[in-house]
């Protein structure tokens, strides 16, 4: 048999491999170059903290933006961070050796914020709370140290809408995680780049570029019980709903304060009938028609200018 046809096959699945990979960078691009240019997220001479944690979501943003920064129309800096948080058997090699791989400038920061945790929080009970703000503390101090104008976080389409329902199901609050926002001590940007992006892309992003996966549940905690419903909810509504997850990203980007109940954000107790027509009027007695989820363009309610949700390929 000849050589060339035995390897044939494996040159097409090579071949198709290569081009699926390209179209799903292409598109990954596309979203986080969409975020950053509706919320502008990066500006002119800025230094980006990218925090990387060693999971899926922090690798991938690193290197869409790394992948941007050398296209981009403006001049900005990276400098990836590192929090090693001493737990136990956390493999403190393999980012180092990554980045310095990459090229990129980096700085590892280890705190011993492990054994605060266990030393604090009572067994059994979970530990991501107060190892979050443990961590948040570090990050800015550090951000501080290296003089960034803006701290990146890894935080995606379904992290939204995850934090999103869970505010409704047990804050009572309708909240979500936004893009960009002034961090909690008011003296940092923070951003979240991949806003746009779908977790499924994430995930076949990551094991298409082979990133050094490291673990996120060395420190024994219990997982996040009520985000974990969340989120398979989510995850089950993608599988027997295809769009609902963008419709719903969608509804984010296009809030209506007159038709909601929040008297902070509408002023109820002052509207008049003056027989003005009114865009915001209400309108009762029309019966509503909604689209197809996946024929809803996260483009239609608003003109690019304008701001907002990023669009469908």
């Amino acid at each position: 048999m000849n050589a060339s046809t035995d390897t044939a096959p494996l040159a097409d699945t090579e071949k198709k491999a290569q081009y699926n990979l390209n179209k799903l960078t292409k598109r990954l691009r596309h979203y986080v170059g969409d975020a950053i240019n509706d919320f502008n997220m990066i500006e002119e001479g800025d230094r980006v903290m990218v925090c990387l944690s060693g999971g899926k979501d922090s690798y991938t943003m690193l290197d869409i933006l790394l992948g941007l920064q050398k296209s981009a129309p403006i001049d900005f800096s990276i400098v990836a961070v590192n929090l090693d948080q001493k737990q136990p058997g956390f493999p403190e090699h393999v980012l180092p050796e990554y980045l310095a791989a990459l090229g990129v400038e980096y700085r590892i920061i280890e705190e011993d914020t492990y054994s605060i945790v266990k030393r604090v929080v009572e067994e059994g009970k979970t530990t991501c709370s107060l190892c979050s703000r443990l961590r948040r503390g570090i990050l800015y101090r550090v951000a501080d140290e290296l003089g960034a104008t803006k701290i990146a976080l890894g935080h995606h389409r379904d992290d939204i809408l995850e934090t999103l329902f869970l505010n409704m199901f047990y804050g009572g609050k309708l909240k979500g995680m936004p893009p960009k926002l002034v961090s909690d001590d008011g003296r940092h940007i923070v951003i979240r780049p991949l806003a746009y992006c779908r977790e499924k892309d994430i995930e076949r992003y990551s094991e298409a570029k082979g990133f050094p996966i490291i673990p996120c549940n060395l420190c024994g905690s219990q997982p996040n019980l009520q985000r974990q419903v969340v989120g398979d909810m989510l995850r089950d509504w993608d599988k027997r709903f295809p769009g609902r997850l963008e419709t719903m990203f969608t509804a984010m980007c296009n809030v209506v304060p007159s038709h909601l109940a929040d008297t902070t954000r509408y002023d109820f107790a002052n509207i008049k009938a003056d027989g003005t027509p009114r865009a915001d009027g209400d309108k009762a007695f029309d019966k509503e028609s909604f689209a197809e989820p996946n024929r809803i363009s996260i483009l239609a309610s608003r003109p690019r200018d304008a701001g907002g949700c990023g669009g469908e390929d």
